[in-house]
């Protein structure tokens, strides 16, 4: 067997000039940041070889959320604070990742229900230029969960539906913990239109249908029995957000296929897509494809 030397990728790094920010959305978690916060930092001071930052992004926190994440930010050189004014875990972390400077975004929940150690294997195919985007999953083999029986029923049918609505690639969409190349999210934040739970979601299956690489890490995920989160309500909107990209996704498909119909029989687009008179052949050479 002979061993090829891989061609590498343009936008793969050294990893001495990777650089990593992590966001972590925050809403009325001025108890648990003091003690999330100063682990994460000891973490990846201690144990992760990229150039890393943190950003505490505070969703119109009502209690001492915001000053506490500002007294962290102080303590700490590689921190600092965002605060939004809307609700809403997309929001934050759309608001945040568009404005980072750093190769590759991450988040994770501030409960840090899943283990730390988790980080670095999450990060390295994107950092290595392997992958695009990169999740942690609770329902890979290997993965290690502990949660109350009701929150693993939903978990569980709510995946199985994505797989049935869309045949995805991907095993849980829901989990906190990913990452993502900041020159993919560049390209797909704009086109996301939740701002709250069903963000991840949205994010993975407009990753899968531009074609970009995704990886996946099995995580030791321990549940957070002190979490916010309306399970009944969430589920609701997430099978609304699936209808909602579903009806999307057909929709550019049949606009597709009738624009190469068009296309293979000479006639003009309609003038409410393209303007009156305008052929495909001449709308190709002036715009880009997707990808």
């Amino acid at each position: 067997m002979i061993n090829k030397p891989m061609p590498r990728r343009d936008d793969t790094l050294p990893h001495q000039q990777v650089s990593v920010e992590v966001v972590v959305p925050v809403y009325n978690e001025q108890d648990a940041l003091p003690k999330s916060i100063p682990a994460l930092c000891a973490y990846l001071e201690t144990y992760f070889p990229y150039r890393w930052s943190v950003v505490i992004a505070d969703n119109a926190s009502t209690d001492a959320t915001l000053a506490v994440a500002e007294g962290l930010a102080y303590a700490y050189p590689g921190v600092s604070v965002l605060h939004l004014e809307e609700k809403g875990r997309g929001r934050a972390l759309k608001a945040a990742w568009s404005a980072s400077k750093a190769d590759v975004v991450a988040y994770m929940d501030v409960d840090l229900s899943t283990n730390l150690w988790s980080f670095l294997p999450l990060v390295a195919p994107l950092a290595t230029g392997h992958s695009d985007v990169a999740i942690g999953s609770r329902l890979l083999r290997g993965a290690a969960v502990t949660r109350q029986w009701k929150r693993e029923v939903i978990s569980h049918c709510y995946n199985l539906l994505i797989k049935a609505m869309f045949g995805n690639g991907f095993s849980d969409a829901q989990c906190g913990f990913k990452a993502i190349k900041r020159s993919v999210a560049q390209e797909l934040l704009p086109q996301i239109e939740d701002g709250e739970w069903f963000f991840d979601t949205e994010l993975l299956l407009l990753t899968e249908e531009r074609g970009y690489r995704i990886s996946e890490v099995p995580v030791d995920w321990i549940e957070d029995l002190d979490t916010r989160v309306d399970i009944t309500s969430t589920a609701l909107k997430d099978v609304k957000g699936l209808l909602r990209v579903r009806k999307q996704r057909l929709r550019r498909w049949l606009s597709g296929h009738g624009t190469r119909d068009a296309a293979r029989r000479g006639r003009p687009l309609r003038e409410d897509r393209a303007g009156a008179g305008a052929s495909y052949g001449e709308l190709a050479k002036g715009s880009r494809g997707e990808r």
